[in-house]
């Protein structure tokens, strides 16, 4: 498994980038999916698969889309067991599937891409732990 510094270091890479949906080029664009593939090829390598295109409300369609693909390719932990480097996320509300994702940096802090917004670093703030749905690790390198 890559270090927690290793993954925060590449994250924090990232901050600045603005958000431009179903980008993942650093410094040119991002969304939130885009942030974690970015971070994921600076210590992995190659993305696993790149996703389908995808429109700015594919999670109102139902389907869980983005915890499936976390299953497949990372490795799920207890949500609040979430350590700095681990990927995060959240759904707003229980009944919707999780679609934005973002990368701990701290018990408090964690690097994400919104709508709106450059890449940045924030304070894991109440609302946010009500709305933190999975968590997972990057797994060791293939």
């Amino acid at each position: 498994m890559p270090s927690s510094n290793l993954i925060i270091a590449e994250a924090r890479s990232w901050i600045g980038t603005p958000y431009r949906h179903q980008a993942s080029l650093k410094g040119v664009g991002c969304d939130c999916l885009g942030l974690l593939r970015g971070v994921w090829r600076g210590v992995m390598g190659a993305e696993p698969e790149l996703p389908p295109p995808y429109s700015p409300d594919w999670a109102e369609a139902g389907a869980d889309t983005l915890v499936a693909a976390a299953r497949k390719h990372l490795v799920e932990i207890e949500r609040t067991q979430f350590a700095p480097g681990d990927v995060l996320l959240f759904r707003w509300r229980d009944n919707l599937p999780a679609k934005h994702c973002a990368i701990a940096t701290s018990a408090d802090t964690m690097i994400h891409a919104h709508d709106g917004a450059a890449v940045a670093e924030v304070a894991f703030r109440p609302w946010w732990r009500r709305h933190l749905s999975h968590a997972f690790r990057i797994p060791d390198a293939p």
